[in-house]
């Protein structure tokens, strides 16, 4: 049975492959972007079953307006996948205050206006499921990415909470944590840089050298995994993507557990 896909962040990337996927299989999907014009093509390909939508995932307004088009035109909303986003490189020490507020808006509060708009819909159905883009970054850190881990940290944070909150309303929570792949994250809409300090030029060397050799998943190959998602009955709370990410969270996790449990005396005394 066809299901009604709400998607931000549709005209590039994981956002656009995904969009012709869903509608290639015979589903609904509402593309929402902010240049619409880049999907005149799919538009003409796909005129019964493809809506494109305007929207500033910023503006809470516009983003409250297009959840309301989508249910009117298409009658229902069974998926949203908040996928718009973009990255930021730049050390802490570079990030401006103005960069900080632009990654927060787009990031976080763009995914939560969504969400908020989408939930009476999903309630009244007592069905849903809402898919969250974070990244193996939401998970993991690495040098000049801090400012976009911490949306996808906080991403992490809100989206857990939503899965306790909705889960009685018959709604599916999803956070999906691609490692590296080869979209065009690197582009000019997708990656901004932080005014540079030179004292961190040399660590950026290594950092884009570490980048380019990284071995990047092909984004083509997540369509199936999208498709498994969207029909599971009992859809993973948490679902990285590719071979890269889950080995070297695990590295991670394990380290932090050693951590704390060799501190564990001090932790156990500072209670009192």
């Amino acid at each position: 049975m066809a299901k009604t896909i709400f998607i931000t962040g549709a005209s590039r990337g994981f956002g656009r492959i995904w969009t012709e996927a869903f509608l290639q299989r015979g589903d609904n999907v509402v593309a929402a972007v902010r240049k619409p014009e880049t999907l005149t093509e799919l538009t003409e390909e796909f005129p019964s079953n493809l809506l494109v939508l305007k929207l500033d995932v910023t503006d809470k307004e516009a983003s409250f307006d297009a959840i309301q088009a989508a249910k009117q035109h298409f009658g229902r909303i069974d998926v949203l996948i908040n996928n718009a986003g973009y990255g930021q490189i730049g050390a802490v020490e570079e990030i401006s205050e103005q960069e900080v507020r632009s990654q927060f808006e787009t990031n976080v509060l763009g995914s939560l206006w969504n969400i908020q708009a989408v939930l009476p819909i999903m309630r009244q159905q007592n069905s849903g499921h809402i898919i969250q883009l974070s990244s193996a970054l939401g998970l993991n850190t690495v040098t000049f990415m801090g400012l976009y881990s911490a949306t996808k940290f906080a991403v992490e944070g809100l989206t857990e909470t939503l899965a306790a909150e909705v889960k009685d309303f018959g709604i599916k929570v999803t956070l999906l944590q691609p490692g590296p792949y080869d979209t065009d994250f690197n582009g000019s809409d997708s990656l901004a840089t932080s005014k540079s300090i030179p004292v961190y030029d040399s660590m950026k060397k290594v950092f884009w050298e570490n980048a380019e050799a990284g071995g990047s998943g092909n984004p083509t190959a997540t369509v199936d995994a999208l498709f498994a998602l969207v029909d599971a009955e009992n859809p993973p709370l948490r679902l990285i993507l590719g071979k890269i990410a889950l080995p070297w969270v695990k590295q991670t996790y394990e380290q932090r557990l050693k951590t704390w449990e060799s501190w564990q005396d001090v932790s156990v005394a500072a209670h009192g």
